[in-house]
């Protein structure tokens, strides 16, 4: 695989689990995925295991991230799919593949984690935390920059944010959208924001030695 398309091989293995999963309806799938580790099924509904039962007794760290292959609906996946396609090629094109891997990596840990303290343990999952990190990121460096680095409009960050507000609202579940993730939302963007901002200093600290 090309060295600048991890963007794609992310997409790849989102739209498989989707398929294997049936859309997070098959559990044999799913339970591998989730942020804490299932302890029985029941109803229907998973019955989790703690934090520290998950992380430190079972060790499956892996969950920290595996949350974000998860998807529940064809459009919930488009949606974010289609943003880490626009998002994601630009970012690997711009800042290389080891800032795009980080900053995935981080912004997920991030959502997932800001979704389980805010929710406490449910089943969530999707990529919108990381879409929403990778668009914290980008405003950051382009606002520093004073420049359309990555050819997004600003129309788009707002657009962005007044949907992470409807979400907070329960707008969009009256439209039909389902539950929605709100806190991994802002764990995202909060996350490409720090991120953002680490990623700049460092980047002048090499340009003045």
């Amino acid at each position: 695989m090309n060295n600048k398309n991890f963007h794609i091989l992310i997409i790849f293995i989102s739209i498989l689990v989707a398929f294997f999963s049936g859309f997070g309806r098959f559990d044999g799938v799913v339970e591998f995925l989730t942020f804490l580790k299932p302890a029985s099924l029941n109803g229907g509904y998973f019955n989790f295991l703690t934090f520290e039962d998950t992380f430190i007794k079972a060790n499956e760290w892996w969950r920290l991230v595996t949350p974000m292959f998860i998807h529940f609906s064809l459009s919930h996946l488009a949606f974010n799919c289609l943003w880490l396609y626009v998002l994601g090629s630009k970012i690997e094109l711009h800042d290389g593949k080891i800032i795009f891997i980080t900053l995935i990596i981080f912004s997920s840990i991030t959502a997932n984690y800001f979704q389980y303290i805010f929710s406490g343990p449910s089943l969530f999952g999707g990529l919108s935390g990381v879409v929403y990190g990778m668009f914290g990121f980008c405003v950051v460096l382009e606002l520093e920059l004073k420049n359309l680095r990555y050819g997004l409009p600003p129309a788009i960050y707002l657009f962005m944010l007044i949907w992470m507000l409807l979400g907070f609202l329960g707008v969009l579940e009256i439209f039909g959208f389902g539950n929605i993730a709100n806190f991994a939302h802002l764990g995202g963007l909060i996350s490409g924001l720090v991120f953002g901002m680490v990623s700049r200093y460092i980047s002048v600290l090499k340009l003045n030695k």
